[in-house]
């Protein structure tokens, strides 16, 4: 009977924690995400310096820290969403093979707003090995999705720093639920 009290405290409790605040940014023709209440857009030459590629990402906003980012990345792609469960195994690997270590959450494929999705959510560490390096893991908390559309592959990402996954990792998964690809 105590264990069940229990149980039904913690629901109770849980119920009134409040939703993230989400506003609806279109980012093209077809694609709408929700953006965390006071992120803010990076600018180009932010983005040239926290995204350093041949291909910037289509948008990247960050929280008044710096530290928490969400991002928009668009490729061409020659797969299609018939794929997907080939594409789950592959994307896996590419992101067990960026990190020294990564703990997976979930992973699975997933329909948003009527769209299937590949959906991840894990914590990378990255640890120097060079011989006498004394500098400490890096650890992160990261969800991203990836969906096809015609011949463009969308990847969402959201970053926070590992010891703020209890913080975020609602609003990470609340953002990834407010996609609208079309």
């Amino acid at each position: 009977m105590k264990i069940f009290s229990f149980l039904l405290l913690i629901l109770g409790l849980t119920a009134f924690v409040p939703k993230p605040k989400l506003t609806n940014v279109k980012l093209g023709s077809g694609l709408t995400v929700g953006v965390p209440a006071g992120f803010m857009p990076l600018p180009d030459d932010g983005i040239a310096v926290k995204y350093p590629s041949p291909r910037k990402p289509l948008a990247v906003y960050s929280d008044p820290s710096g530290r928490v980012d969400y991002s928009v990345a668009v490729r061409p792609t020659t797969f299609e969403s018939m794929d997907y469960g080939v594409l789950l195994k592959i994307y896996k690997s590419s992101i067990q093979r960026l990190y020294s270590k990564v703990d997976f959450l979930k992973e699975d494929i997933r329909t948003v707003n009527g769209r299937d999705f590949i959906y991840f959510e894990f914590v990378s560490t990255v640890t120097d090995t060079r011989r006498g390096s004394q500098l400490a893991p890096i650890k992160k908390y990261q969800a991203v999705q990836y969906a096809i559309e015609g011949q463009q592959l969308y990847v969402f990402t959201f970053v926070a720093p590992a010891e703020e996954q209890a913080k975020w990792q609602p609003t990470a998964q609340a953002v990834m639920n407010t996609i609208a690809l079309k």
